[in-house]
């Protein structure tokens, strides 16, 4: 008896304009990331390649001089930026975890929706809430951009969190309690671990939005261009400063703003690098 020959079926038309369609938005989204990092260059290529680095990067800030020094500027969104993580980081997993292991049902539901909501409000609001609450206590300083900041990145790291630990799944549960292990055991000795790459690319995730910020540090930082000695000197991050200079700015003091978009340009690049590589490394130890 001999069997009809089968020919592979091929997918239907609207899988494969569907697959045309995914490649070609992912294909508009890498082109764009690309002309974004050639028009930067074009832009500071001049500058470039007429004033040395050191110059550039050295700690005065003098556009009428021909200083362009953006050391202070850079520190300041660094300073700035890992102030608010190292503040929204506990807060958030310790909210995930109290989502996922404590609260009940109800109120999980009701805090998640209102984490959802916080994490869609505008940054100026969160400016406004600290020009208005905080910056009459503590001033227009590092430590009141870095409460503003932490408190704007913090639903967003803990949804994050949240779904982390959420995609662990039921096995190391149902292991670890048929251990006799309490519930608090099982969160934090348990599946705390078990989602450790994917809280990490929450962090950075929540970094990358803490390190772009512009309309809530612009309002609550000061804006002084010096180095941030202490919690309570105003600073300037690199954000800010494009945005206060960029409407008067002409010839080399444009290009040298450009270039603050440059630099922003590259840390946002590696940690997206950074959060590639460590999915990686997470998806080969699973193997």
């Amino acid at each position: 008896m001999s069997w009809p020959r089968l020919s592979p079926s091929s997918p239907p038309a609207r899988d494969r304009i569907l697959g045309l369609t995914a490649r070609a938005t992912g294909l508009l989204g890498v082109s764009a990331v690309v002309l974004v990092g050639l028009f930067l260059l074009k832009e500071t290529g001049s500058l470039l390649g007429r004033v040395p680095l050191e110059a550039l990067f050295g700690s005065e800030w003098q556009p009428s001089l021909g200083r362009y020094g953006l050391a202070p500027i850079l520190v300041g969104s660094v300073t700035v930026t890992l102030g608010s993580v190292l503040l929204a980081t506990p807060l958030g997993v310790l909210l995930a975890v109290f989502l996922q292991f404590h609260a009940p049902p109800s109120v999980a539901t009701v805090l998640l929706r209102g984490l959802e909501l916080l994490a869609g409000v505008p940054s100026v609001v969160f400016g406004f809430l600290g020009l208005t609450s905080l910056a009459p206590l503590l001033g227009q300083t590092l430590l009141t951009g870095v409460l503003v900041l932490g408190l704007m990145i913090l639903p967003t790291l803990a949804l994050l969190a949240h779904s982390g630990l959420a995609s662990v799944g039921s096995g190391p549960r149902l292991a670890a309690a048929a251990l006799g292990l309490s519930v608090p055991a099982i969160a934090w000795r348990v599946i705390v671990p078990a989602a450790r790459r994917t809280l990490t690319t929450a962090v950075l995730l929540a970094t990358g939005r803490a390190l772009g910020e512009t309309m809530a540090v612009l309002m609550v930082t000061g804006n002084v261009i010096d180095w941030p000695r202490s919690l309570t000197a105003p600073v300037r991050t690199l954000t800010a400063h494009v945005a206060l200079e960029m409407s008067y700015a002409e010839g080399d003091h444009r290009a040298a703003l450009f270039l603050s978009g440059l630099v922003l340009f590259l840390l946002a690049g590696a940690l997206v690098v950074l959060g590639a590589r460590l999915g990686r490394a997470g998806a080969t130890a699973r193997g």
